[in-house]
């Protein structure tokens, strides 16, 4: 909490600071919090983000003690090979203000959130283990609040972790939300930031909002690297997913993208932009 009370300082920002925790997608509630204070009107502009750098031998030590941690070294999300992730770190920050306040003031909009929301799996397996029901209610959450259906969507970033059970739980989620909300076969790209750069975990969900924003700003489809033979539980005749191994234009005059950040402990989050 020190962090952002001397950013606020040198800054000189007169609104709250403080910093929240919710392990692997903190950086997204993060930006939930922001919207809230936007949409209150408590704030005209917010500075939201994640920051980690605490990879010391103990974070190996207990990512590797629960089997999580990739034993060659390469984060292969979605991959059939994925074998865990691999520890990253970052840090990001974007400004936030209200639509019609970043019109009137001239800013660069790179994007508009349409909705964010979150949701706890409730009782489940364990601290690693993803539940899907609860990762549904997120997603569910957040495209009502946008008033977007999945088939509108055409990028959806991840959490995409590389890990056997995450990755497939995850696009057993997303394949259900998006075939019921009406997408096309292959109609949506689905990767992850974290072949590129590792997961970052309290920075994650920053890492993967700021990708959709550039994405959607120059209308470029992104790739995933190090998808050879996609996971086993990618059905691509079934699929609304399409994962692309290299960047492809974007051509929508008005285009949709979903970012999703799930946390130990069962804390998910998604966003629509």
């Amino acid at each position: 909490n020190v962090i952002s009370g001397r950013i606020a300082n040198r800054l000189g920002l007169g609104g709250v600071n403080y910093s929240v925790d919710a392990a692997c997608a903190s950086s997204l509630t993060a930006i939930e919090v922001a919207v809230k204070e936007l949409r209150s009107g408590s704030s005209d502009m917010v500075l939201a983000g994640g920051a980690d750098f605490h990879n010391s031998i103990n974070d190996f030590l207990m990512f590797a003690s629960v089997k999580a941690l990739s034993p060659s070294g390469s984060c292969r999300s979605f991959d059939d090979a994925a074998d865990g992730i691999c520890l990253g770190e970052g840090v990001g920050v974007v400004v936030l203000k209200r639509l019609s306040d970043a019109q009137r003031d001239g800013d660069r909009v790179y994007a508009v959130i349409n909705g964010i929301a979150g949701s706890s799996d409730g009782k489940g397996l364990g601290l690693t283990a993803p539940r899907k029901e609860g990762q549904k209610r997120a997603l569910e959450r957040a495209y009502w609040q946008a008033g977007v259906l999945p088939g509108a969507v055409g990028l959806v970033e991840a959490h995409g972790t590389g890990t056997v059970v995450g990755d497939r739980t995850e696009l057993q989620t997303l394949t259900e939300i998006y075939n019921a909300g009406g997408a096309l076969p292959l109609a949506a790209g689905l990767g992850s930031v974290k072949s590129q750069i590792g997961h970052t975990k309290c920075a994650a969900g920053i890492a993967g909002f700021i990708k959709i924003a550039k994405a959607l700003y120059h209308r470029v489809l992104p790739p995933t690297i190090g998808i050879e033979k996609p996971n086993a539980g990618y059905d691509v005749a079934h699929s609304p997913f399409r994962l692309n191994a290299t960047a492809q234009p974007w051509p929508a005059a008005r285009a949709h993208a979903a970012v999703s950040a799930f946390g130990f402990g069962g804390t998910n989050f998604h966003a629509v932009l």
